[in-house]
């Protein structure tokens, strides 16, 4: 049972601290410390997302304020030790833990199954921009005088697990990174127009065995090369087998294609969905697929909102960056207890209302599972 430790304490309990300190070593982020760990960063810097701190002062300032630290396993952190750490110690060291981080969370999501029910694995992969003050920040510099640096990611929709996580600066188009990605033979991809460079397409999806669902630009030109019969009555308005016939397009993309043209009956719009594969016998799955992309979007809201990456703790590209990569780690800290733990409310619910029950003493099963009482997140 966990009724004496806080809630904080049982998050930070499902992480090997093992892994955490090879990563830490790797990068000999421990090397000039003598109070203040890597890890008692991590626990600061995790306290900080997960109860909304506006700044360094507001999370020294909170943390005094806080009686019984220790059974939280957090220590007091004066902020300018807090800024000296985001800033020296190797951000790298949180992006490795989070990957160790993924593989214990995709191995317990593995039999997680979506509600469309394909035996494939299915990512979606998408961008978000995060901007920043480009006067204090000037290594992110993007346009017009303003900064910004995007965060590319795929996406497992199992678990709504973030596979795989890339941070370039903001100029960088979303195309230019699609040979980045980790792509699986016989995995599926969803990807929204910005993705749709066809020899990047080709190569590095079609020609591996690999099938990406994405949306038709307005200027596509090609020729119908065959139209199945459909159920208009689904929203599917077309199913067809089509060839580029642009100039450039056809040689970097020359084999056929997959184009259902689908509408959606409550709000009225057409999607055009552009695919490689055509084992799907029933057009509207294709569209179904499509539409599991929304987890992502959560998660980059999540991201910027439930985790509070909106307020920055540093300005130098290893502070932010640490502060980033600690809150993927958080983010899958909470995928990894909902699954521990049993907890039945939404990923989403739970990452709401975590700060406000970060220090209660209380098993967290009996707190995130009262059927008559449950934890208020509005």
């Amino acid at each position: 049972m966990n009724k004496g430790k806080t809630v904080f304490a049982q998050i930070m309990s499902t992480f090997n601290e093992y892994e955490f300190q090879k990563c830490v070593d790797r990068y000999k982020g421990d090397r000039h410390a003598i109070k203040f760990s890597c890890r008692d960063q991590f626990m600061v810097m995790s306290f900080a997302q997960f109860t909304d701190r506006s700044g360094l002062r507001d999370i020294e300032t909170t943390l005094n304020l806080c009686g019984d630290l220790y059974r939280s396993g957090i220590k007091v952190m004066p902020k300018s030790t807090l800024a000296e750490a985001n800033e020296k110690k190797d951000w790298h060291i949180y992006q490795d833990f989070a990957m160790t981080l993924v593989k214990e969370s995709t191995a317990l999501y593995k039999d997680e199954r979506l509600r469309i029910g394909l035996d494939e694995m299915i990512y979606a992969f998408d961008s978000s921009t995060i901007e920043l003050c480009l006067k204090l920040c000037p290594w992110a510099e993007f346009h017009h005088g303003k900064g910004a640096f995007k965060m590319h990611t795929l996406m497992d929709l199992r678990g709504s697990i973030p596979t795989f996580v890339l941070l370039t600066p903001g100029k960088v188009n979303d195309a230019k990174v699609m040979n980045k990605i980790p792509v699986e033979s016989g995995s599926f991809y969803l990807m929204d127009k910005g993705y749709v460079a066809f020899e990047k397409l080709h190569k590095y999806f079609h020609q591996r065995g690999a099938y990406f669902v994405t949306r038709a630009k307005d200027n596509m030109a090609y020729e119908v090369i065959e139209s199945r019969p459909v159920d208009k009555g689904s929203g599917v308005l077309s199913d067809e087998t089509i060839r580029l016939t642009g100039y450039y397009s056809t040689r970097k993309y020359p084999d056929t294609l997959r184009l259902v043209v689908y509408e959606d009956f409550e709000s009225g719009k057409v999607y055009h969905f552009l695919t490689n594969n055509v084992s799907i016998k029933d057009p509207l799955t294709i569209a179904e697929l499509y539409r599991e992309r929304w987890q992502i979007e959560l998660f980059f809201k999540w991201i910027k909102q439930h985790l509070h990456i909106k307020t920055f703790y540093g300005t130098t590209q290893n502070a932010v960056y640490t502060q980033i990569w600690i809150a993927v780690c958080d983010y899958l800290l909470l995928i990894i207890a909902k699954k521990r733990y049993g907890l039945v409310p939404s990923l989403h619910s739970i990452s709401n209302s975590i700060g406000q029950v970060l220090f209660k003493r209380a098993d967290i099963r009996e707190l995130y599972n009262q059927p008559t009482a449950p934890v208020n997140v509005l």
